[in-house]
């Protein structure tokens, strides 16, 4: 169950590229840049302490460069611990998804946005289940991925996992573009998740072409 936070008509928000955040998960993240510095310190002083992670729309330098996708999620501080440097440790637990209405014109260095929290109140209960998990399948292709990708896991553990924890954290740190990320945010309920990244999984298998796949 998600923790109980009052959620303001305002956030702030952290625009980073293939940084994804997921109801009930956890993102850790290094705050070093002073705009973000300023947004962690001011955020800490809220009740609330969220933070909304958005995907920005396109690569810096292209002609929507600063535009952000309608839809994120939103973050509340649970741990953070400050280095001497004056850098910061932060994990964000996801706590909803929210839709963008509009970006606001301050003075601060970051960037505020007003928010809508309606159609999102699944990610405010309990634990999704998956009821059409294969699991068995689901695991022996991503061992094929991961094997492509040079990455090991603890499988045993990795098979006792939940269903929503094991989807949700799969889409989290896997290595996919980010309009992938987004779609993987945007999926309405964790089996469709479950689909977009075995979709993807899939699709990195063939080489990212449209044939079929790899044996």
């Amino acid at each position: 169950m998600t923790p109980k936070v009052a959620l303001p008509d305002t956030i702030p928000v952290f625009p980073l590229p293939g940084a994804l955040l997921l109801p009930r998960a956890r993102l850790p993240l290094h705050i070093f840049e002073p705009r973000y510095l300023a947004m962690l310190e001011d955020c800490l002083k809220t009740p609330s302490r969220l933070i909304g992670m958005v995907q920005p729309c396109a690569r810096p330098g292209s002609k929507d460069d600063g535009k952000l996708h309608k839809i994120g999620c939103a973050g509340r501080v649970t741990q953070f611990s400050e280095t001497e440097d004056g850098r910061y440790m932060i994990t964000l637990t996801g706590i909803s998804r929210f839709r963008v209405r509009g970006e606001m014109t301050t003075f601060s260095p970051y960037r505020r946005c007003e928010v809508r929290w309606d159609g999102f109140e699944a990610d405010r209960g309990p634990e999704e289940h998956d009821p059409l998990f294969n699991r068995k399948s689901f695991l022996g292709l991503l061992e094929r991925y991961f094997t492509l990708k040079g990455l090991d896991t603890d499988w045993e553990s990795l098979g006792d996992t939940d269903d929503e924890l094991m989807i949700n954290s799969l889409a989290m740190i896997l290595d996919f573009a980010p309009e992938d990320k987004q779609a993987l945010l945007e999926a309405p309920s964790l089996s469709t998740r479950r689909e977009t990244l075995v979709t993807l999984i899939e699709f990195a298998l063939r080489g990212g072409k449209d044939e079929e796949i790899l044996q």
